[in-house]
């Protein structure tokens, strides 16, 4: 079965065993390329893609490193999944996933 993650507290028709609180994180700098093409995208306004991408690029690897975490302590589940960002340094930003890993049994 595939590990299931999901934001809410628990998994309907199954009953959760806490396993143990799991996290995955990734820090990421700014590229001088992307400044610079932020900055001119900026003076006539829209999306900033070149950040988005990083930010999703940042988001699914943050949450790999969350399922890999829990998949070793045998988990079939995260629940109470979370996102947090936090700057680093200045130019670099955390970006954390955490949530409970869980062993799942069928009610």
């Amino acid at each position: 079965m595939a590990m299931i993650v999901t934001t809410t507290d628990g998994i309907p028709g199954y009953e959760v065993e806490v396993l143990n609180v799991v996290f995955g994180n990734t820090v990421r700098t700014k590229h001088l390329g992307r400044d610079i093409t932020a900055f001119l995208k900026g003076l006539v306004g829209g999306e900033l893609e070149e950040y988005t991408d990083m930010l999703t690029d940042a988001r699914r690897e943050a949450m790999n490193r969350m399922v890999n975490e829990a998949s070793r302590f045998g988990a079939d589940a995260v629940v109470n999944v979370r996102f947090t960002t936090s700057v680093t340094g200045t130019r670099a930003a955390e970006l954390m996933a955490y949530g409970t890993a869980v062993k799942l049994k069928m009610v």
